[in-house]
């Protein structure tokens, strides 16, 4: 194999399928990426067993085809390293040596039929969207999954699949993340998704997916079988084992109310002011307690070992006085994945029950409230 690369490029390209590789195993060629380059494309390909990525690197000019395995501590940082604008890399047998314009590497060659094999897309039902949507749709549900549970299923997002559109769902017990959004069943794939339990994807598998996803992608296929999901763009394809067990039924925790204030927020006041009141909260004293009143968001904390905070934020609301004691990080976290130019409605009853938050772009998030001696 013969191929020189633009050396940037190929680097962006090389962390992302790095990223998959494990630091440790006991299959020590798992520590690799494999490059695979015929007459056309370059690929680089990379998994544990249980997440896999094929990811296209571009700029990329093949004299020779053929393949060779990429250690991903040395490899990575010869390009790190480097200051050469291209690259050349070339297998000879006996190891793979990397040359620049000024320097020379040899690395020693693992046997590339050696490397698992990642799975193609190659299915003919499946579902489409927009790559800048299913990014977004990751953004705001992977966040609230908790990979710390004995409860298997909180440590994924749930995809829900229908002939138009797709809802991603998470939660980690104590709130709830929700984004929809519009798409395609293709091949009769809307018929194959309702015959299955709808798919959990482990969050390390869906934060790679948007790593994986460019600004330039267009649209993605998402293909789901009874123990795994690829999901394919331009130039990546990744394969993830699904996780297993019984997703909550999330819709019941979606409160229908029609006795709770509906408070508009913007995004940037909010959260700098959520930030500010939690300054002050500690393990023992989480609890910021949110109360509407005259036209003022008031947010106070106490902590015996911290100190007490008191924040004041002009707001629309002139109903009657309601207060909710929340967790601010839960708080925080969903209003970091939003622009700060954005108006969120908050959705309260009383200190008692759940708050939800939404936007008017299919995204909904209940948190519950915490006792008033937290």
């Amino acid at each position: 194999m013969k191929i020189t690369c633009q050396r940037e490029r190929f680097l962006s390209a090389f962390q992302t399928a790095a990223s998959v590789a494990p630091t440790r195993s006991p299959k020590p060629i798992l520590q690799n990426v494999k490059l695979e380059a015929d007459a056309e494309k370059a690929t680089l390909i990379a998994t544990d067993l249980e997440v896999g990525i094929r990811i296209e690197a571009a700029g990329i000019d093949v004299e020779t085809p053929g393949s060779c395995v990429l250690p991903v501590g040395r490899f990575g940082s010869i390009l790190r390293e480097s200051s050469d604008e291209k690259i050349r890399i070339e297998t000879d047998g006996q190891g793979t040596v990397i040359r620049g314009e000024r320097s020379e590497f040899r690395l020693p060659a693992e046997n590339p039929a050696e490397f698992p094999n990642v799975a193609s897309f190659n299915d003919e039902k499946y579902f489409e969207t927009s790559a800048r949507l299913f990014r977004e749709m990751i953004r705001r549900t992977a966040f609230a999954t908790d990979n710390e549970s004995s409860r298997y299923a909180l440590g994924g997002v749930l995809l829900e699949f229908a002939e138009k559109s797709l809802t991603a769902v998470s939660t980690d017990g104590r709130r709830l993340a929700k984004m929809e959004g519009p798409g395609q069943s293709l091949g009769g794939f809307e018929q194959a998704a309702a015959a299955g339990a709808a798919p959990i994807v482990p969050t390390r598998s869906m934060q790679l997916i948007e790593r994986a996803l460019s600004d330039g992608d267009s649209e993605i296929q998402i293909a789901t079988r009874d123990n795994d999901v690829l999901v394919r763009s331009p130039r990546a394809t990744i394969y993830s084992r699904l996780v297993e067990g019984r997703f909550p039924r999330w819709r019941d925790v979606f409160p229908m109310r029609s006795d709770a204030a509906k408070i508009e927020l913007s995004v940037g006041p909010f959260h700098s002011a959520v930030r500010q009141a939690m300054i002050v909260t500690s393990e023992e004293s989480r609890g910021v307690e949110f109360q509407f009143a005259d036209g003022t968001l008031t947010l106070a904390a106490r902590a015996a070992d911290a100190g007490q905070s008191h924040v004041e934020l002009p707001i629309t609301y002139d109903g009657p006085k309601i207060a909710i004691m929340l967790d601010p990080r839960y708080v925080s976290e969903f209003l970091r994945v939003l622009d700060a130019d954005k108006t969120v409605t908050f959705d309260v009853k009383d200190g008692d029950a759940a708050g939800v938050f939404t936007t008017d772009d299919g995204y909904g998030y209940v948190v519950m409230p915490l006792a008033r001696d937290r």
